[in-house]
């Protein structure tokens, strides 16, 4: 049996951590902890991106690795924690489904997307069999944290973990996009969230809430 070599171990061993934060984002109520488990997911494609680069010889992919430093470790955080502040955002009490019906949920959405990727993982190399499946599992508990919540803050948290969800695919699988497209994104993902931001106290000024249920309900009227 060959021994699998010393950076594609800890890949497969930040991959399991990012499948793990994306589990505790799913079962996590209280907002600011919510955050925490974002940036420190942030943290976790960082070293998995440096250690592809390194031994891929990717140099481009030192620059993606510092770009998400900065904004998914240090600034949609920031912009995230002033927000909950500015709000008075504690807690997401209110969900879709209840706690361990949404984690059993997750548990059947990492087994199909584990056979979802089996196809493509089996004409691959080995870093990619194991973390394209991971990647898309990572892709949809995002997914599912965002149908399943009701607070707008809360949804907008699981779309970002999503995206890291396609950077890690990214990143582990095709050594990284193109850097015109990688800073288009983050652009985008920035300015976003920024506006997402003003949409925010929009929602609080009209319903004094942020449950989007309120704007179901005006629809539905």
């Amino acid at each position: 049996m060959q021994a699998i070599p010393l950076p594609e171990q800890f890949i497969h061993l930040l991959a399991s951590v990012v499948l793990l934060l994306s589990f505790a984002m799913l079962a996590q109520r209280r907002i600011r902890t919510l955050i925490h488990l974002f940036a420190l997911q942030g943290a976790a494609l960082v070293c998995s991106t440096l250690i592809v680069a390194w031994s891929s010889g990717q140099h481009h992919l030192y620059y993606s690795a510092a770009l998400t430093l900065a904004l998914k470790v240090i600034v949609l955080p920031l912009i995230l924690y002033r927000l909950t502040d500015r709000l008075e955002l504690r807690w997401d009490t209110e969900t879709g489904l209840r706690i361990p019906t949404t984690m059993l949920v997750g548990v059947v959405l990492v087994v199909f997307a584990f056979g979802l990727a089996q196809p493509i993982s089996s004409l691959a190399g080995s870093v990619t069999q194991s973390t394209l499946g991971i990647a898309i599992a990572v892709v949809m508990l995002a997914f599912l944290m965002m149908i399943t919540r009701r607070k707008a803050v809360t949804q907008v948290i699981g779309f970002l973990a999503m995206e890291n969800g396609l950077f890690f695919a990214a990143t582990s699988a095709t050594n990284g996009m193109p850097m015109v497209v990688e800073f288009g994104i983050a652009l985008d993902v920035l300015v976003g969230a920024i506006i997402l931001g003003i949409f925010f106290f929009q929602i609080r000024e009209q319903f004094d809430s942020l449950d989007l249920h309120h704007l179901e309900r005006l629809r539905e009227e």
